[in-house]
């Protein structure tokens, strides 16, 4: 579904990613995994588009994304739902508002349609009956979960989440967690960026670690998790499970 070849990415000096290749099957659940700072995040909104790569190619669904058509480049990102870490929900806008919005602006739907499938997917992650809530009158887990349902509005093949729970309270972190696991269940493609080493092995299908803007390993989660390759990889699970 996703075809990432020869990917290079700098800030300034800094090089985030060298040389990356990658390829995620349809249906496929992927955790991106290591050390803060090792490419991770980049990688994710290079995918999306929310950064622009110097050099390399993304295909999606077989068709080379290329900024420069940009009729055809549009309608290929509209395919990606994409969840940040921090929400960027709007404020002054209810969840239903929120959830509405891209589906009249973007998407030309009509009022009366995009509310319907708005509450269709806010009762999908447990969230009709706030619907007519303003964000600062959430938690972060709902708010997380709001997130998700507005991505899903637009009707995307897959979805990317970029750490989607760190900006939460321990407590909350299930829910949203147990949300993403039923889309997994649905068959939705997902890119996840996370910490949770629990997630990645239990619901991810296949683990990729990067470090210092590198894929040093990739494997099946279990088989990640169980008998790492690389010494680096080792090192690294040895320090998030804690004995």
């Amino acid at each position: 579904m996703i075809k990432v070849e020869h990917l290079h990415k700098s800030f300034g000096d800094f090089k985030a990613l060298k040389d990356i290749s990658l390829e995620i099957n349809d249906g496929e659940i992927v955790s991106l995994i290591g050390p803060s700072g090792s490419g991770k995040s980049t990688l994710l909104r290079c995918i999306h588009g929310l950064e622009k790569a110097e050099s390399g190619k993304i295909w999606l669904d077989g068709e080379l994304m290329d900024p420069s058509k940009k009729e055809q480049y549009a309608a290929q990102r509209k395919k990606m739902g994409f969840v940040f870490q921090h929400f960027n929900l709007f404020n002054n806008k209810t969840v239903l508002e929120n959830c509405m919005l891209a589906q009249t602006s973007v998407l030309g739907k009509s009022e009366t349609e995009a509310q319907a499938t708005a509450m269709e997917y806010l009762t999908k992650v447990g969230m009709a009956d706030k619907a007519s809530s303003y964000p600062s009158r959430l938690s972060g887990g709902q708010k997380q979960r709001a997130a998700i349902a507005r991505a899903l509005c637009m009707n995307p093949e897959m979805m990317l989440f970029d750490e989607p729970t760190s900006a939460l309270d321990p407590e909350m972190i299930k829910e949203v967690l147990d949300v993403m696991k039923d889309l997994g269940r649905q068959g939705m493609t997902m890119i996840v960026v996370t910490h949770e080493m629990g997630f990645a092995r239990k619901v991810g299908n296949r683990v990729v670690f990067l470090e210092s803007g590198e894929i040093i390993e990739q494997n099946e989660s279990e088989a990640f998790f169980s008998n790492p390759s690389s010494e680096r990889a080792k090192d690294f699970l040895s320090k998030v499970f804690y004995d």
